[in-house]
Parts: structure tokens; C-alpha cells; sequence
């Protein structure tokens, strides 16, 4: 294992052979953090190995086919790591009961999987504003978009009554939506007083993004809106993203 981003002539990490999961992540993919935040907030243990997605491993892709993260392996299993962030997820809540985040009614589910599907028309103005190299200039109409796009979700938390999308605590919608909700914070470096959320229009959001920040899952893998940023501004580099500015806390190498 390794707390670096493992690239290109890296050897595949070693894994102590004590049966716990195995996942291969980068620091900065929301998509693997969707499948981090389950894991910690079930306290389920597990080894983490991370890859440098610009210059891939060779071996990565006897991993991950598609050369993505996240992916897991399970080691009781001889069959190829798991991937896609949703299916993990989903796999992680059925296969470990403790701290159950999916609701066990059919129909609840479905819904709840909706609203995670319509959570897509803020990540995709988001990626524009983010990783265009002009800013806002280079993505016209992204912040009305995104805006926009969270109206749903502020009808939703209303329509439930509830301080969370899963009722008194976070459940599978609030963890699969967060990672784009904390990187919400880079905007400030990033437009300045050109993005702010309306205090009335999105009262219940901005009460729910507070709470979240409260909860141990969250804390444990929380990354600011300025480091963020600085990760950001790196994509844009010749050499590629510095995936290892940011050193690695303790805890995200330890496995208990």
C-alpha cells in the first residue's frame, strides 16, 4: 500500500492477507468519495490504494476494465473487483446491515434512486464551471443551471419534513449527493460573489449542508473549498494534476 498516488512503473500494492475490502480510489474523485463515505459511515474496514488517473498503472486495468475509480476488491472473492460508484455503494449497504442508509421500502427506493439520477443536471454545470480554464467566461449559463438544478432537491427536503434526505440521519441520497455539495465551497476562489446560494430560495439546503458537516463520515474525509481549488487549478498544468499536494491524514491509511 501506499499513501501516493500510485502511476505509470508502479508495482500493484500489497495487501496484508487479513480479508479486509480493498478499494482503489483518488483523493480528489467524487465518485470514489461516494464509496469512502459509505464505508466509514457503516465502519466497515478496509485498505485504500490510490491511482494516479492521468498516468495509469499498467496493472490498473486487471482492476477496473474501464481504468476508473473507484473499485473494490474483495478479497474472499475470485471474481474482478467491483466498480461504479452507485454499484459499490449498493453492494456495501446490502452486504454489511449495520447502519442501513437504503430505505428497505421498494417504492422509497426507487424514488431515492431518482432523485440521486436528477442530482446529474447540477454535477454536469458544475464539471463546466470547474474545469473550464476562463472560469465562468468559458461556461456561460453554468451557474443559472446549477442553481436552478437544486431547486429539486430543496422542494424534496421540504416535501419530507425531514432535516435529512433519509429522515434524522444521513442516508444513501444525502452521502451519493454530498461530494459535489462540499466542492461547492471552491466556488468562492473560484467566482468570487458571483455564486451564492439564496438564503430564502434554499434555506432547507443550506440547513442540511451545515448538519452535514457534522456527521463523522463526513469528517473524516471533508476537504476544503480552497484545497479544492488549488487541486483544481493543477488539472491545468502540463505535467498534469498534483494528485499529492494534499498529504493523506492518518486515519485514510490506517485499516481500523
Amino acid at each position: 500500500m501506499s499513501n501516493i498516488h500510485l502511476g505509470k512503473g508502479s508495482q500493484p500494492p500489497t495487501f496484508p492477507e487479513d480479508g479486509k475490502l480493498r478499494l482503489y480510489s483518488m483523493r480528489f474523485c467524487p465518485f470514489a468519495q461516494r464509496v469512502h463515505l459509505v464505508l466509514e459511515a457503516k465502519n466497515i474496514p478496509y485498505h485504500t490504494a490510490y491511482i494516479n488517473l492521468k498516468q495509469k498503472p499498467e496493472w490498473y486495468t486487471q482492476k477496473s476494465p474501464l481504468g476508473k475509480v473507484p473499485a473494490l476488491e474483495i478479497p474472499t472473492s475470485k471474481d474482478d473487483p467491483l466498480i461504479e460508484s452507485l454499484i459499490i455503494a449498493d453492494y456495501l449497504d446490502d452486504q454489511y446491515p449495520q447502519n442501513r442508509l437504503n430505505s428497505t421500502d421498494p417504492l422509497q427506493r426507487a424514488r431515492d434512486r431518482i432523485l440521486i439520477e436528477r442530482f446529474n443536471g447540477f454535477i454536469t454545470p458544475y464539471y463546466k464551471l470547474m474545469f473550464s480554464q476562463t472560469g465562468v467566461d468559458g461556461a456561460p449559463g453554468a451557474i443559472t443551471d446549477a442553481i436552478n438544478a437544486l431547486d429539486v432537491f430543496e422542494a424534496e427536503l421540504k416535501k419530507r419534513g425531514s432535516k435529512f434526505f433519509n429522515g434524522s440521519k444521513p442516508g444513501f441520497v444525502d452521502y451519493m449527493i454530498w461530494p459535489w455539495c462540499e466542492r461547492t465551497d471552491a466556488f468562492a476562489f473560484l467566482l468570487g460573489d458571483k455564486y451564492e446560494l439564496d438564503k430564502v430560495r434554499f434555506s432547507k439546503l443550506i440547513e442540511w449542508k451545515d448538519l452535514m458537516k457534522e456527521d463523522n463520515a463526513i469528517k473524516s474525509l471533508l476537504i476544503s473549498g480552497e484545497d479544492h481549488y488549488k487541486f483544481r487549478r493543477s488539472t491545468f498544468r502540463a505535467e498534469g494534476p498534483d494528485y499529492d499536494f494534499l498529504p493523506i491524514p492518518a486515519k485514510r491509511i490506517r485499516t481500523n
